[in-house]
């Protein structure tokens, strides 16, 4: 029987098998400097914004995007290192495009960074800037939306209004619960300037899961904004987190949440008394399979306040926190092949980034929150679909685990770009039978590289092929079987990245 890897073996796997694409396909990628797994891990020393990255950040801004892989490919040959590119790119993201009128659509272009990010660090050194220069090519679509539809640019901060380190975090805390978009702003800048940057994201993450609003994306803005910013200094984050702080703040034309009672904050405020409830010991409880199974049932049908009331009875009853998260995890997952779409990928890649930031704050009284505000979302999400349409009567058991050695890899992805369902029972069969789940993963991810022409190609992939290493493992095969609902096949349309690529390289 296959022995379920460990996450390090997860995270450094780069056995590409079974793809379609000939290694001379992806030669040309040599003509760019190598860069290593570790080497895009590695925070970047202190770089003195203008004198530094400013003139990266321009190149991406003002180049015309037919000409921009040809320049900053230059730009690479001249010395520009992969994270010095990675940190403008997200820069040039926030600085050019706002969280407005919603947290995603055109602002996919600051939310992808962390995941093409993802994608390259755990793919093969050879293959590492595809994924930064599919994002270069997306952030120039983003920007041209912004430009012709507001002009929009960020402001200078008003310096007048950046409270000091005795009055920063008080502010900033004040002007989040009243939803005074200019006070937090400032605020912001103050806290970055003079706060720890733990503490930072301590008190950003009691408010990235307060609502509904946006489908999860400002959960994810801080997952990925904060883990980005550990990658390329925190000498950027006034930016990133003003722009963050603009995106939490955002109530999608409902009256300001602060002096009203309105459906998309409910489960925030509930979920404060219930969490205050959890036995003291709720973290040491033990993993149990059924339990999952038993919340995804539930989860199937519940409100969201049940999805969480039930939540805590597992917990009361000592069932530990992670068969609560596989609960969420599988229900996210059956969502999304009841009903494949954007409701349904987006119901998978926040709880990534709910499970991202459970798993790094530190207050107890704030994981307890956030784990059962999971829990409610998981619902919530399931009910946002319900209103797109009818979700098709399946469960987590219509991808059964029979094992069949017959079944190949070149099968499950081949099934994909026809029959998602038929994929899905044919990964499931193949894992069951002893086969590897990371040959699997790495030939998702590299199909996502050939294949994928959206954000949410990037975005999901990466959540998801992440996600499979937090899912016990019991759980995991099932888990990475649904996935397929919103991944690429070997049928579908290539991207036409390759062929650009090669074309910047070779100029």
């Amino acid at each position: 029987m296959f022995r379920s890897p460990t996450r390090r073996e997860f995270l450094q796997s780069a056995a590409w098998s079974g793809v379609a694409v000939a290694a001379g396909e992806w030669s040309f990628l040599g003509r760019l400097p190598a860069v290593s797994a570790q080497e895009a891990r590695q925070p970047l020393p202190r770089v003195a914004f203008d004198r530094s990255i400013e003139p990266l950040v321009q190149l991406i801004e003002h180049t015309p995007r037919e000409r921009l892989l040809e320049d900053v490919a230059q730009a690479i040959r001249r010395g520009a290192s992969y994270r010095e590119v990675l940190a403008a790119l997200l820069l040039a993201g926030v600085r050019n495009v706002q969280p407005r009128p919603a947290v995603g659509f055109k602002f996919h272009c600051v939310l992808v960074v962390n995941a093409c990010y993802l994608a390259s660090v755990n793919g093969p050194d050879a293959d590492r800037w595809l994924p930064l220069f599919w994002a270069l090519d997306y952030f120039k679509t983003a920007q041209a939306d912004e430009a012709s539809k507001s002009g929009w640019r960020m402001p200078a901060v008003n310096e007048r209004l950046v409270p000091d380190a005795q009055h920063a975090r008080d502010l900033f805390i004040e002007a989040m619960e009243r939803w005074d978009v200019e006070q937090a702003d400032a605020a912001t800048a103050g806290l970055v300037r003079t706060t720890p940057a733990t503490e930072v994201f301590q008190l950003f993450a009691r408010y990235a899961a307060r609502d509904f609003r946006a489908i999860g994306h400002k959960a994810i803005f801080l997952a990925n904004a904060w883990r980005t910013l550990q990658v390329i200094g925190w000498e950027f984050a006034e930016p990133v987190l003003r722009s963050l702080a603009f995106a939490l703040q955002n109530h999608e034309g409902d009256p300001v949440p602060a002096r009203n009672d309105l459906p998309a904050d409910r489960s925030w405020r509930e979920n404060e008394a219930l969490a205050a409830r959890l036995p003291a010991g709720w973290l040491d409880g033990r993993v149990e399979a059924q339990a999952a199974r038993s919340l995804c049932a539930t989860l199937h049908a519940a409100t969201p306040s049940e999805a969480a009331a039930a939540a805590a009875q597992l917990l009361a009853e000592g069932v530990g926190a992670a068969s609560v998260w596989d609960g969420v995890f599988l229900s996210a997952g059956e969502t999304l092949m009841r009903q494949p779409g954007i409701v349904g990928l987006h119901g998978l890649t926040t709880a990534n980034a709910l499970h991202y930031l459970w798993q790094h704050v530190g207050p107890d009284d704030l994981r307890r929150r956030l784990l059962l505000q999971a829990c409610s979302f998981a619902a919530s999400f399931r009910e946002a679909a319900q209103r797109r349409g009818p979700l098709q009567p399946l469960t987590i058991d219509s991808v059964p685990a029979e094992p069949d050695p017959r079944v190949a890899l070149d099968d499950v992805f081949a099934a994909v770009s026809r029959n998602r369902l038929e994929a899905a029972v044919k990964l499931r069969s193949y894992l069951a039978a002893g086969g590897s789940p990371l040959a699997a993963i790495d030939q998702a991810r590299r199909l996502i590289f050939v294949k994928g022409r959206d954000s949410h190609d990037y975005k999901f992939s990466s959540a998801v092929l992440e996600d499979y290493s937090h899912v016990t493992p019991h759980w995991r095969d099932q888990f990475l079987a649904l996935s397929v609902f919103n991944l690429k096949g070997s049928g579908d349309r290539d991207n036409g990245l390759v062929a650009r690529t090669r074309a910047a390289l070779e100029s």
